[in-house]
């Protein structure tokens, strides 16, 4: 299969589909809250909780997700994952009460966090090696185009069905995805013979050890912005005086420099290196945090949004490039799993402290100038401590260049 022909094969394609459904998910949830939270009387701090919910069940889903896909295989793990996460938010439409609510998005979380490093890692060991970082980017990018179905979903259902309404058809596009990746292939069968595997304590081998600790630093803090950021963007624009409805549109405008923000970064993920472009584009978000906290109009506003989706998610985008590539076969999936586990345990902390300190009258401004600081101190690190590409990546280039 030839370098372009791989972005049309069905390993590639069903792998992306796990950052759509994350991103659709994800965010689906977050955009109908605020009608929740007027239906059920729900205060910041319970709305914190909620949305905290759904990533300690991402923490446990990308720990045992990672560890399963190193033991049965790369396809068990998607077809579970993807069954688990439609069947939560499925229900979730006819939750009746607010503790099954908590049980179902914690169940549709499991499903997700299980995805997420499973898919990295299938991408990364399908694609051909002299296009791995800019495939995994590419898919990742994924995220973004689910995020904005996401958007368009509450924009044009919630008015005429309500949240529930939203919730249920934000379900049924992962039952096609089931049905289509019954018949994907496995992508490291060599892993799953009769032979020694691994231990996850090698994480912590000679050579490893601080690949790992980085990795763990770097997956909390992008954790820590994004769900405490993103998930409550839409309740923060209401409070800022806009509706629900026109917050949605601002929001769709604001998603779609996302998709600029991949593409650039699989462009130069394999021209500037991993390292580089992750921490150039943490600075990036880390700036347009700043600005979108402190901004005097919806002028500023937009502008700043848009940024901060564009460095932000390209970021994400060179972190999945840049994570699997730091272990060998037989521990990638357990690595990338055990960094998104404790990157969903920041991601679990961030929603409920905004909450918290927003139901004790902290400003936007301050919260916004948190956000920057874990940016700016995820970019201290990956540009100081993250080194060059792997070995193997380098081999690979040079090959593709004679």
């Amino acid at each position: 299969m030839g370098m372009r022909g791989y972005y049309r094969s069905p390993s590639f394609l069903l792998g992306a589909l796990g950052f759509f459904f994350d991103a659709m998910d994800v965010l689906l949830f977050g955009l109908v809250l605020p009608a929740i939270a007027q239906e059920w009387g729900l205060d910041p701090e319970v709305r914190g909780l909620l949305l905290s919910a759904g990533t300690v069940g991402m923490a446990f889903g990308a720990l045992l997700g990672g560890w399963s896909a190193d033991r049965v295989g790369r396809k068990p793990v998607f077809l579970a994952s993807m069954a688990l996460y439609g069947l939560g938010t499925g229900l979730t439409a006819f939750a009746p009460r607010l503790d099954v609510l908590f049980l179902l998005r914690f169940l549709a979380g499991v499903g997700l966090g299980a995805e997420l490093p499973v898919a990295a890692a299938y991408v990364s060991e399908t694609a051909p090696r002299e296009i791995r970082g800019r495939a995994v980017v590419l898919a990742e990018s994924f995220w973004a185009l689910g995020a904005l179905a996401a958007a368009l979903t509450a924009r044009f259902l919630l008015p005429v069905g309500g949240w529930r309404a939203v919730l249920a058809f934000g379900a049924l596009p992962a039952f096609v995805a089931l049905l289509a990746r019954t018949r994907m292939p496995e992508s490291a069968p060599r892993l799953f013979a009769d032979r020694p595997r691994a231990d996850v304590r090698a994480l912590f081998a000679r050579g490893l050890r601080g690949r790992t600790l980085l990795l763990w630093f770097l997956w909390m803090a992008m954790n820590g912005v994004y769900y405490g950021l993103f998930l409550w963007l839409p309740s923060l624009l209401v409070a800022r005086g806009y509706e629900i409805v026109r917050s949605f549109s601002y929001i769709v405008a604001m998603n779609l420099f996302q998709i600029p923000g991949y593409l650039t970064a699989a462009w130069l993920v394999e021209r500037w290196g991993r390292s580089a472009v992750l921490g150039s584009y943490l600075v990036g978000g880390a700036l347009a945090a700043a600005a979108f906290g402190f901004a005097p109009n919806t002028a500023v506003l937009l502008v700043s949004g848009a940024l901060l989706n564009f460095f932000h998610l390209g970021a994400w985008g060179a972190l999945y490039a840049y994570t699997p590539e730091q272990y060998p076969d037989e521990l990638r999936g357990s690595g990338t799993g055990v960094a998104a586990s404790w990157g969903r345990i920041m991601a679990v902390i961030a929603p409920y402290a905004v909450g918290f300190f927003l139901a004790r009258g902290v400003g936007q401004g301050t919260l916004f100038a948190g956000f920057f600081g874990l940016s700016a101190a995820a970019a201290v690190s990956v540009l100081l401590w993250g080194g060059g590409r792997p070995q193997e990546v380098r081999e690979g280039e040079r090959r593709f260049r004679r």
